[in-house]
């Protein structure tokens, strides 16, 4: 789904649902590539502070992004109850640390409503859209302002 075009009246979309704390979020499903339990991931140096680290994915080294601090809250425990969403945006993967995975939703496209224009900065607007379904605001998020970029060429080396 484009987010940044406005909803379309017909069909529908489904929806990954998880928790960061106690607000609810969500993805496009098509955007899941698995969920894997916790492990901890290997810490780089100099990495962003939302950049938990990497994980070896049957030979992919996988970039962890801690979605809570990725949105400006307090970062995810990181125990066995937390997961990771893969998820493939722009040909890379990368997983999402998350608290927990609530349910998979079935939403009418007329129920996604655009979000306040309220952000700060205009480039991070990390929601693409409001899901209203069983009474409840679920946050859809924009994976292109979210997921880390990556630079447009690598540092250089120091000398060996």
């Amino acid at each position: 789904m484009d987010i940044d075009a406005p909803p379309q009246s017909g069909g529908t979309m489904e929806l990954l649902s998880f928790r960061l704390g106690a607000d609810e979020y969500c993805l496009d499903i098509m955007s899941v590539r698995e969920i894997r339990g916790w492990s901890r991931p290997t810490p780089l140096p100099h990495a962003a502070p939302h950049m938990r680290g990497v994980l070896n994915l049957r030979g992919t080294i996988l970039p962890i992004v801690d979605l809570s601090i990725r949105l400006g809250m307090a970062g995810v425990s990181g125990d066995p109850r937390n997961v990771f969403i893969v998820v493939g945006h722009g040909g890379l993967l990368t997983g999402l640390l998350v608290d927990s995975v609530s349910d998979i939703l079935t939403v009418p496209r007329s129920d996604l409503h655009p979000p306040p224009d309220i952000a700060h900065y205009a480039d991070q607007t990390f929601i693409g859209a409001l899901a209203v379904t069983g009474g409840r605001m679920i946050r859809l998020l924009n994976l292109a302002a979210v997921l880390p970029s990556l630079p447009a060429e690598a540092p250089p080396r120091p000398p060996s």
